[in-house]
Order: structure tokens, then C-alpha cells, then sequence
């Protein structure tokens, strides 16, 4: 019966099966491949640098699918208070409705392993093609098929999304069977205490290892820096509907301002319901802070030991790490549609009370940039904080050089990402049909 009722529910919520699958796919592939390297490189004395590489991309690329697939899933969860509210009213327990969340979630998670494993091949195989190609890789270094990598990405997807599924079965759990007679589902917390509780916990650890990182050597900053980052972005991930209340109440004012009908709409769509909005920053958040710690701490490390690192290798480093960035970038792509998606009914009636279609798509946009800065301004006090770490390590001062052309370029795709994301998924809600058949 849960099973049943769990495939039902993925085949009517398209946009989050389709938003689950492919985060749950796309951390496989980046487990697996990164896996598949690591036993490639493994015993080749000549690959001893890259496989700590490798090391670094795997664990990486463990903390993003956590992160990335955790917060899909909250958002599916959150997206259907009413239909939890609905199963509630006719009889089912909350302990039901704990099992069915948990259900549908692995449903998507088996066939997202098999997908991903299945990536995996092509993924490793080009990347190992291209380290050869700019002398990073030994001639001749291809990689080899072995089980462990596959079925350490498997038992990855299937526990990351198993834990994330019951966290976020907790939240529809308590959903009450009123719930479906209430006019938003916007919920009555903005912040729950467990979430608060882990927020600070991360926010603690971030703070000690901050300390840490400053007065150890350059060799063991760099990575330890990554390490702050990450807790500092799980920080930011717990108290992301608190900051986006402030902060994005505060980029939606002038924007108000500016464009009275379409701007006041943005706005109250991100101080009203600041877990949707958070959901979206978040991803972007975290895409900025580790592209901007891994890019630059490589190049603070560089400038301390007075050398410069090739073009082409450098831009190697940076592909090996950009893997798990880019699916972050997805996941703006994902998240920005799974909360629009929903918004049909909302939409209609704004366009019944005579919101046009071109200002509808403005207060989207609007609402979409204004969630996407939040998340720039917050993964770069991160990475800001941490690099400042790094460089007090390596060069005895916190002042470290930067790229703004590829600053801009990395908040542009998450921006571009974000608005189009909203876009597509509201099309039909603006120009279609307001009397559904």
C-alpha cells in the first residue's frame, strides 16, 4: 500500500520527481566517478598528487549530494502540506504519512542510482582523457571498472536520500488534517527548533575551525579552510529563511521602489514565505562559497610559494572541483522550478484581479534575483571568512587577491539559472487558460 500510493504521488508531482531524480542521479555520478579515479590512480606513484585530488572531489562531492538532495526533498515536503493535510483528514496516522514520504523518496532514489552509476563511466572517462591531454595524468592513464566505487555511490544515494527523507518526513508528519482547509501553506515556523539547534551547532564548529585554520601551516589551511566553508554553509542552510526575511526584505525595497506593481509582489513573496525563497538561495549560497574558496585558496597557496600555476593545469584543478559546483548550479535550476511549480492557482488569480502576463513574469524575475543576491551575499561573507583564513595561514595577512571577471560570470549563471527556472515553470500559470478544465 505505501508503495503504491508513493509511486501515485511522484507520477502526479512531475516537476519533483523530475527536481529528486535528477539530484539524486547526479550525486551518484559524481561519487562513482570520483570513486572510479581514485582506483584507477590507486598504486600508480606517478598519480601520488592527483589522488589527493581525487580524495578532496569524492568527500566533496559527498557533502554537496547531501546537501543538494536534503534540500530538494525539504522543499518537495513543504511544497504538499495540503495533500499531507488531506491523507490526515482521512484516517492516515502520522506515522503513515512518515513511511509514505520515506517511500516515494527511495522509489526515486533506485532508479536515480542506477542512472548515475551508469553516467559515472562517460563522466570518469573524460576526465581522465582531458588530465592526460594537459600533462596532469601520465600517458596511457585510462580508468578502470571496479564494484567498490559503484557500490559506494549506490549505498551514498540510498542512505543521503533515506536520512533526508526522514528528517523531512518529521516536518510532514506533524501536518495537521486541517490542514488542508487553510488558504496558504506557508507554514506557521519560520524557523523550527531543530533547525536552529544545528545551525548553531555548525556555526560553533565554523568558528573553531576558523581559529584552527589561521595558525596552522599553509598546507593543512587550504583544505581546512574547504572544511569551514562547508560548516558555515550548513550554518547558512539552517537559519536561511531568518536571513532571507532580513536580508532579502532589505534588496526587495528599493526594488518596490522602483517597480511599485511587480516589485511589492517579489517582496511579499519573500518576507511572507522565506523557507520558499530560502530554498532557492540556498543551493546558490553554497555554489559561490566552495567555487570561490577552492579557486582562490589555490591561488593564495600559489602566491605564497612564489610560483604560478599553468593555465591549462590550473583550469584542470578547477575542472575536477567544478564538477560538484555545476551540480549545485543545477540544483538553482531545480529548485527555483519546484517552487514555482506549485504557484499555478496563485498565479491565476492574480491575473483574474488584472495582473498582466509581462507583469506577472517581471515580480517573478524579480522575486527570483532578489533570492539569488541573498544567496551571493551569503556564500561570499563565506568564502570571504574563509579565504581570509587561508591568507592569514599562508602570507601572514588576511588580504588575498581575487578574479572578479569570474566572480561576475559564476553570479551570472546562478542568476540566468534562478529567472529561467521561473520562467518555464510558470508559463502556462501567465498566458494559459484562467478556468481549468
Amino acid at each position: 500500500m505505501p508503495t503504491a500510493l508513493a509511486w501515485s504521488n511522484v507520477r502526479s508531482n512531475r516537476t519533483s520527481l523530475v527536481a529528486a531524480f535528477t539530484a539524486i542521479t547526479l550525486a551518484v555520478m559524481l561519487v562513482v566517478g570520483a570513486g572510479l579515479l581514485l582506483t584507477s590512480a590507486h598504486g600508480d606513484g606517478r598519480l601520488r598528487d592527483l589522488m589527493s585530488l581525487f580524495a578532496v572531489t569524492a568527500g566533496l562531492s559527498g557533502f554537496v549530494s547531501i546537501f543538494v538532495v536534503a534540500g530538494t526533498l525539504s522543499l518537495h515536503v513543504l511544497q504538499q502540506r495540503r495533500t499531507w493535510g488531506l491523507l490526515r483528514a482521512v484516517g492516515m496516522t502520522p506515522g503513515q504519512v512518515r513511511r509514505l514520504v520515506v517511500a516515494e523518496a527511495l522509489t526515486v532514489a533506485a532508479v536515480a542510482c542506477v542512472a548515475g552509476s551508469a553516467l559515472a563511466v562517460p563522466q570518469a572517462s573524460v576526465t581522465a582523457a582531458f588530465l592526460t591531454r594537459v600533462g596532469l595524468a601520465p600517458g596511457g592513464f585510462e580508468v578502470a571498472l571496479a564494484a567498490p566505487p559503484f557500490i559506494v555511490g549506490a549505498a551514498v544515494g540510498i542512505v543521503v536520500t533515506l536520512l533526508a527523507a526522514l528528517t523531512a518526513s518529521r516536518t510532514a508528519a506533524r501536518v495537521g488534517p486541517l490542514e488542508v482547509l487553510r488558504d496558504s501553506a506557508a507554514p506557521a515556523r519560520v524557523l523550527p527548533w531543530r533547525r536552529a539547534v544545528v545551525g548553531l551547532a555548525a556555526l560553533t564548529g565554523g568558528g573553531v575551525l576558523l581559529r584552527v585554520t589561521s595558525t596552522a601551516s599553509l598546507t593543512d589551511a587550504v583544505p581546512l579552510g574547504v572544511v569551514v566553508t562547508m560548516a558555515l554553509c550548513v550554518a547558512g542552510s539552517a537559519f536561511g529563511p531568518v536571513l532571507l526575511r532580513v536580508v532579502g526584505g532589505l534588496l526587495a525595497a528599493p526594488i518596490a521602489a522602483l517597480d511599485p506593481g511587480p516589485g511589492a509582489l517579489a517582496r511579499a513573496a519573500v518576507t511572507v514565505q522565506p523557507r520558499r525563497a530560502a530554498a532557492v538561495a540556498s543551493p546558490v549560497m553554497l555554489t559561490v562559497a566552495l567555487a570561490c574558496t577552492f579557486v582562490f585558496a589555490i591561488a593564495i597557496a600559489d602566491t605564497s610559494d612564489g610560483r604560478e600555476r599553468a593555465g591549462v593545469q590550473f583550469w584542470a584543478v578547477v575542472l575536477l572541483i567544478g564538477t560538484a559546483v555545476v551540480y549545485t548550479m543545477i540544483s538553482v535550476l531545480n529548485s527555483t522550478a519546484m517552487s514555482m511549480s506549485t504557484r499555478t492557482s496563485e498565479l491565476r488569480l492574480l491575473r483574474s484581479t488584472g495582473a498582466t502576463p509581462r507583469q506577472l513574469a517581471r515580480a517573478l524575475c524579480w522575486e527570483s534575483l532578489i533570492a539569488t543576491c541573498s544567496g551571493t551575499l551569503v556564500g561570499t561573507l563565506i568564502a570571504v571568512v574563509s579565504l581570509g583564513a587561508v591568507s592569514l595561514a599562508g602570507t601572514g595577512a588576511p588580504w588575498f587577491g581575487f578574479s572578479l571577471p569570474l566572480y561576475l560570470a559564476l553570479v551570472g549563471l546562478c542568476a540566468a539559472g534562478g529567472v529561467l527556472g521561473a520562467l518555464l515553470s510558470t508559463r502556462r500559470a501567465r498566458r494559459g487558460s484562467l478556468v481549468t478544465g
